[in-house]
């Protein structure tokens, strides 16, 4: 009986190898995919220094609730962001890369973005929609994204 219960301990030690090591580095492959959708470009603009709840997305992109969904789950997926429940919201924000190139890649692409004037006014849209005190969105009772250390910095 010892005996198995070493075993176990042992396989799980495993899975949480393989589980930490999986999400501890990017898939340039999967990274670059990921980047190569315009709606993903934009999803990344927006959670560049933020944490924000799914419902801003909708708005902001003026595109289905399912449509986002799937591509946060693209994303998730590739390992380009991660997900946090807060009740019945889900809040997302990008991963930061452990490497040195991925970071770079990561640094000017988000550069670049910033420097477009779709990117731009979909910035402008949280900031005047989302986050002011006096937004028509205050009903839905969703919390205020997080801002969090940009990773451009």
């Amino acid at each position: 009986m010892n005996t198995l219960i070493a075993i176990a301990h042992i396989c799980q030690a495993i899975y949480t190898l393989s589980v930490n090591s999986k999400h501890s580095s990017f898939s340039l492959d999967l990274l670059f995919r990921a980047l190569a959708d315009r709606t993903r470009l934009r999803l990344l603009n927006l959670i560049a220094d933020k944490e924000i709840c799914v419902c801003y997305f909708v708005d902001i992109l003026q595109t289905s609730q399912p449509k986002i969904s799937r591509h946060l789950a693209y994303l998730r997926k590739a390992g380009i962001v991660t997900a946090r429940r807060q009740g019945r919201w889900m809040h997302y924000r990008l991963v930061l890369p452990q490497d040195a190139a991925t970071a770079g890649i990561w640094k000017e692409t988000l550069s670049h973005l910033r420097k477009m004037p779709e990117m731009q006014e979909d910035l402008a849209k949280l900031e005047t929609n989302c986050c002011s005190p006096n937004s028509a969105d205050g009903a839905r009772q969703a919390p205020q994204p997080l801002i969090l250390p940009t990773i451009a910095q």
